[in-house]
């Protein structure tokens, strides 16, 4: 592997820990959920997530990603359809009345699997992962280095590993907490401070997601 190569590859790397670690609807989710309902139900959406943005670099290998970018209408559907759905789930949170605690993780009303499908649709309703694999991912392809397919899914790999790796340290910290916040009172007042900034985070991915 050349050393141009190499340097391709931490600047890739480097780039997508920059674009994670920006607050956005994956750390807003995850830290509530991992808060309300525990480490297993966090574990469980960080595993969705992952999924939801593989299948955007699959998509980007077969040119898919690019179909959605300069599509309109894909595009705005993608993007209204995701900024709904978070504010669904930052209703679903505030309005929740069921007990929380570190034993949530258990509550058959409360599966990994809820967790797992939320935070798969969370991702595939959110155009930015198709436009980063549109925008920002090209731009570390090396022309001569192999095939474009075979080296896209290569950054992919990259990009979903980083964003994993944060997500699952947002999810354990999130998780840790929850002995600090034991009595009902107190898990009830985090969980909606959460609810709200949930909700500020989808009218934010709204205005920011715009391209008019």
């Amino acid at each position: 592997m050349s050393d141009v190569f190499q340097s391709s590859l931490l600047a890739f790397a480097l780039t997508c820990f920059v674009i994670e670690i920006t607050p956005g609807p994956n750390m807003a989710y995850l830290a509530a959920l991992s808060l309300s309902q525990g480490i297993r139900a966090g574990l469980a959406a960080v595993a969705g997530i992952a999924l939801g943005l593989s299948v955007y670099g699959v998509a980007a290998a077969l040119g898919l990603s690019a179909v959605i970018d300069n599509s309109r209408f894909l595009y705005e559907t993608l993007r209204w359809a995701g900024v709904v759905y978070l504010l669904w789930l930052a209703w679903e949170a505030w309005a929740a009345e069921r007990e929380v605690s570190p034993a949530a993780g258990n509550n058959p009303d409360a599966p990994p699997r809820t967790a797992f499908r939320r935070g798969l649709i969370t991702n595939l309703l959110n155009p930015k992962a198709a436009v980063f694999y549109v925008a920002v991912l090209p731009d570390f392809i090396q022309i001569g280095k192999g095939a474009i397919a075979a080296q896209t899914l290569m950054l992919s790999a990259i990009y979903v590993c980083i964003a994993t790796a944060i997500h699952l340290t947002i999810v354990l910290l999130a998780a840790r907490m929850q002995s600090v916040i034991e009595t009902p009172d107190k898990r009830k007042t985090v969980r909606r401070v959460l609810a709200v900034l949930l909700a500020a985070i989808a009218i934010w991915f709204a205005f920011s997601t715009n391209r008019d």
